[in-house]
């Protein structure tokens, strides 16, 4: 038994290794893509990219927010069953449902592409529309495999893919741009090129998604059954899918239309007390832009974290084996209290050098946003463990509760924004205080309701020692900070010896005081040697309880 929960989370943690470097690296292609493209297209043709990619956004979380994590739940299901073609079968079910659903997307968004336009009051973004709408059809095929992989503890095929949509992107994007912008044509025209390199990206990702899904070619045999009975048992698959999808759908669902809520929220109620309407946008964009760019990247990574425990999880919940189902929630929550908590002091301490480090040319928009900032970085913590605990849930098939937890938690961010950003004393402060309010409550929920169905032990001191630790970190790396500044002054130096002391310290500190444990450190590649390495810094106490374990 300990030796199957010891693999279990050798797998889990590889699979969160290789997530976190492919989403680190997305985001880093990510932002090489957003400055030449900047001079390619201009602010114009940005704002008709961007208008259509929010478009194809919409459309993404409709058509693949929920599938691919049911789909991962069922075949990992039957493969800890020991029904191989079962899991084909799931596969191929799901690869029908996934193409439909690709080509309404992908004509309801071409067809309606002016009636978008007209929405948004942006008519020369039709073209760029019409670029991305094969798109929706294209990520429907590619997220089918990515499910069907991670159903198999495989989250390769996902870095890599990703990485490859990304990179195909930039490349055929910034190469498509150019030539149409060289060819002398039309903004609207210029844009939709690049709109044209996104869709090339995709199609690139999932070439090598099928290259994968060939060669990995499971020697399960294939079905040969009677297309009657296969039409009968495909039904039946569809219903399971869609009853585990439909609720994380409408919760994903649910996430854009929070933000739609806030965006109007602070708006109305900042004019409500005596901001112009100039004023209010420049506060809104500031926030947007600045505060919540910053915040929303590292919740982010944390679903390298989520992806890989789903269908493990999903497995240990079939096959019965609860103690690797608390092993595998347990060090779920620990990753997640490791990365998030840190980060969430970090950001909340450092906002404003990191704002100026990043947008030093709009000094009075930093010294708006930094506020802002710092009280968002206290709510990443409790962002990450939302993604963390919905995983969790997932996996347990108890999806409709997290759409109760984040109901509940919207209708008191609605409640404490109105009164708050209403209020002169807060004004858009309010904003970022009611997301804390709203998270603490969706978490606190959420651990209740998976606490239920799987009891982890000590549960506050797997949050307590990295809180403890983080604090020591950032009280430390700020007394250094300070006189980095008393020496050269605020700039890229501080900053950095800041933040990167921040990082560092508390690596050390978990290696030294045991928040990293023995069982994490030998579940890492190479994790065996590294232990070894460390262990003799160890105090001598911590190495005599590492000894005898």
């Amino acid at each position: 038994m300990q030796s199957g929960q010891t693999t279990a989370k050798k797998t889990f943690l590889s699979g969160v290794l290789l997530l976190s470097v492919s989403t680190v690296l997305v985001k880093i292609v990510g932002l090489v893509y957003k400055i030449p493209m900047l001079s390619y297209l201009g602010a114009e043709g940005m704002g008709y990219f961007n208008s259509a990619y929010e478009i194809y956004a919409l459309f993404c979380v409709i058509a693949t927010a929920g599938l691919p994590v049911a789909l991962s739940v069922l075949i990992s299901a039957a493969i800890a069953k020991g029904e191989g073609v079962g899991a084909e079968r799931l596969y191929r079910a799901a690869l029908i449902a996934f193409v439909l659903i690709g080509l309404v997307g992908t004509v309801v968004m071409a067809a309606f592409s002016g009636a978008f336009c007209r929405l948004i009051q942006s008519e020369n973004a039709r073209l760029c529309i019409l670029a991305i709408s094969p798109t929706v059809f294209l990520i429907c095929i590619s997220s089918a495999l990515r499910g069907y992989f991670q159903g198999f503890g495989k989250m390769l095929q996902t870095a890599v893919s990703q990485i490859i949509e990304s990179v195909g992107k930039l490349g055929f994007g910034l190469f498509l741009a150019h030539t149409a912008l060289k060819a002398g044509r039309e903004t609207g025209e210029v844009a939709a090129a690049a709109g044209v390199g996104l869709t090339l990206g995709t199609l690139a990702s999932l070439l090598y998604l099928i290259v994968e899904k060939v060669r990995f070619r499971s020697n399960f045999p294939h079905n040969s059954e009677n297309n009657a009975e296969n039409t009968v048992k495909y039904r039946k698959i569809w219903l399971a899918l869609g009853k585990l999808a439909v609720p994380i759908t409408l919760g994903a669902s649910a996430v854009n239309l929070t933000k739609l809520i806030d965006m109007t929220m602070i708006l109305r109620r900042l004019q409500s007390i005596g901001y112009s309407e100039v004023l209010a946008n420049e506060a809104y964009g500031s926030y947007t832009t600045l505060a919540l760019s910053v915040y929303g990247l590292l919740p982010t990574l944390v679903n390298s974290i989520a992806l890989p425990l789903v269908p493990l999880l999903s497995a240990a919940v079939a096959s019965g084996d609860r103690e690797r189902q608390v092993g595998l929630v347990q060090a779920s929550y620990r990753l997640t209290a490791m990365f998030a908590i840190p980060s969430a002091l970090g950001i909340a301490v450092y906002a404003r050098p990191i704002l100026s480090l990043l947008f030093g040319r709009e000094p009075e928009s930093v010294a708006l946003a930094a506020p802002l900032l710092s009280m968002l970085g206290v709510s990443v913590f409790l962002s990450c463990m939302i993604t963390a605990t919905n995983s969790v849930l997932h996996a347990y098939r108890s999806v409709n509760r997290p759409i109760i937890s984040l109901l509940a938690g919207s209708a008191v961010k609605v409640a404490v924004a109105y009164v708050l950003i209403g209020n002169p004393q807060f004004g858009i402060l309010g904003a970022p205080i009611s997301s804390f309010v709203c998270n603490a409550i969706v978490v606190l929920l959420n651990l209740i309701f998976a606490d239920r169905l799987c009891r982890v032990p000590s549960l506050w001191q797997t949050f307590c020692k990295p809180l403890v630790l983080s604090l020591a970190s950032v009280a430390a790396s700020y007394a250094a900070y300070g006189m980095t500044v008393l020496r050269l002054g605020e700039g890229f130096a501080a900053t950095m010896i800041g933040v990167g002391m921040t990082v560092a310290l508390f690596f050390l500190l978990s290696i030294l005081f045991g928040g990293l444990s023995e069982e994490d450190l030998r579940a890492l590649p190479m994790g065996e040697r590294i232990h070894h390495m460390i262990n003799a810094l160890r105090p001598k106490r911590n190495r005599k309880e590492s000894e005898s374990s």
